[in-house]
């Protein structure tokens, strides 16, 4: 375990001397952005709008018990950009975007095709792998928006038409609790969260070996392993978020 986390940490810092590197591959960073975001668009919106909803509905019935229903927008929406919105963008760039990089790098490695690159001068890292992390990075960034519209508006529904309240109080209660940082942690925890997804597919996917079954397994691995360090770091960025960040008052 500690030879495989020392070999990735190394792999992602080769893929971070990478980044700078010329000439960009302008053409693979492209393909690899509409492919990502083809697989991830529809999913993601299906889901935020369940968990828009779930939010609504239980911190509204929270909040009517407490006696404090004007409360209900801010509650909803600062848990859906700080963590539903991000935590949904995860999952759906790992699921969906993370497998493929995977299975993709891993049939490459299979078939040799990673060893005749090396053998003729280029480097698979920065030749495949840099345009995959940064467009999964671009990716989980602009979808991290669209969760957070989609599930503004799917509990912004279910709390303003089932639940009875007061459209004005949802909104009014957001600008009163909620600021611009709050917006900007969402994203920026998409931004890490799409490098760490991107980072794991392609490791994995380089390392598979055993032919198509062992590329099987490390997708699985990559699966597992990538959500494993999406909560705990969702854990250490809003830690720091809250120490680093005044949250407005009442």
């Amino acid at each position: 375990m500690i030879t495989a986390t020392g070999n990735f940490v190394a792999f992602s810092l080769d893929t971070l001397r990478g980044l700078p590197r010329r000439p960009f591959q302008v053409r693979e960073f492209v393909q690899q952005a509409w492919f990502i975001s083809s697989v991830s668009i529809l999913p993601a919106a299906l889901v935020s709008i369940p968990f828009g909803a779930v939010i609504a509905l239980q911190l509204g019935s929270l909040v009517r018990q407490l006696g404090a229903q004007s409360f209900t927008g801010a509650a909803s929406v600062l848990a859906v950009v700080r963590e539903a919105g991000p935590i949904v963008t995860a999952l759906i760039i790992a699921g969906a975007g993370g497998s493929a990089i995977c299975a993709d790098l891993g049939a490459r490695k299979i078939r040799e095709e990673l060893d005749a690159m090396r053998v003729l001068g280029i480097d698979p890292i920065h030749r495949l792998v840099v345009p995959r992390v940064l467009a999964t990075m671009l990716v989980a960034v602009l979808l991290n928006g669209l969760v957070n519209v989609v599930g503004v508006g799917g509990g912004y529904f279910f709390n303003v038409v089932l639940q009875g309240g007061t459209p004005g109080a949802y909104l009014a209660s957001f600008q009163a609790l909620g600021q611009l940082p709050d917006l900007v942690v969402g994203e920026i925890k998409a931004l890490v969260f799409g490098a760490v997804a991107a980072l794991v597919a392609s490791y994995k996917g380089m390392t598979a070996r055993g032919g198509p079954k062992g590329v099987g397994d490390a997708v699985n691995q990559s699966v597992v392993i990538t959500f494993m360090l999406l909560f705990a770091l969702n854990f250490v960025i809003t830690a720091i978020y809250f120490q680093v960040v005044p949250q407005k008052g009442t």
